[in-house]
């Protein structure tokens, strides 16, 4: 049976692609048979053909090892470097539940851990005009828990409550968070993540730096914030 996990953040640019890489590259080396997906992807390049490369996914790809093609990690991949709602008005192809749902489920039936990865912070929304999808919308949808990455630094406790407090109050269950750019000694980040901790009540999973190749977490503690996926 296949598990599956939901990768969050207090917004865009913070990390969590990197993250995600190396949650799967840590899966992959345990022998777990990882998978990778994101339902809606902007901000990418295109081939010489002028097909659209899936970026995050690629990224996830080269730095995990895996041969999961890329085409099936990701749905709706968009060249706009802006929120896939408006990407999708600019460039056509609105994103549709019923696609996202089958393409997860795809990868589940081939992959024995699926980390799935956000746009942007929880509340990014990535269809509106056709109809109203926002991440949480997806998360309920494949039935999934969430893990929160948020940047180590200053204006950290602000964002990491807020995000959180809306995650509870709209039954989205999160399990921990992870803390990005995180610098050892640092008083500020160190009083951070203890404020973060302390007023959320999560426990805070890893701390990652810059120059991190390998993701600090036992693998048991990691596998255990998978839960099992319904198929149906």
């Amino acid at each position: 049976m296949s598990r599956a996990l939901f990768v969050t953040g207090t917004g865009t640019d913070i990390g969590k692609t990197f993250i995600t890489g190396l949650i799967v590259k840590k899966l992959a080396e345990s022998g777990k048979n990882p998978g990778y997906y994101k339902a809606a992807m902007s901000g990418n390049d295109r081939r010489p053909d002028g097909s659209l490369i899936p970026g995050d996914a690629l990224f996830v790809q080269q730095i995990s090892g895996i041969r999961q093609p890329l085409n099936e990690m990701c749905p709706y991949v968009y060249e706009n470097a802006v929120s896939p709602h408006l990407a999708s008005r600019i460039e056509g192809n609105p994103v549709e539940m019923s696609i996202v749902k089958q393409g997860f489920q795809k990868t589940a039936s081939t992959h024995d851990y699926v980390t799935v990865e956000g746009s942007g912070g929880i509340l990014c929304p990535i269809c509106f005009d056709e109809r109203k999808i926002q991440l949480e919308d997806v998360i309920k949808e494949l039935q999934l828990p969430s893990i929160l990455i948020a940047d180590a630094g200053l204006g950290t406790i602000n964002s990491v409550v807020l995000t959180a407090e809306y995650m509870k109050a709209h039954d989205l269950p999160l399990k921990g968070m992870i803390f990005n750019h995180f610098h050892p000694g640092n008083v500020m980040e160190e009083d951070n993540i203890f404020m973060c901790e302390d007023m959320t009540g999560l426990p805070t999973l890893a701390l990652v730096k810059d120059s991190d190749t390998e993701l600090d977490i036992d693998i048991d503690v990691l596998t255990s914030l998978y839960e099992e996926v319904n198929l149906r």
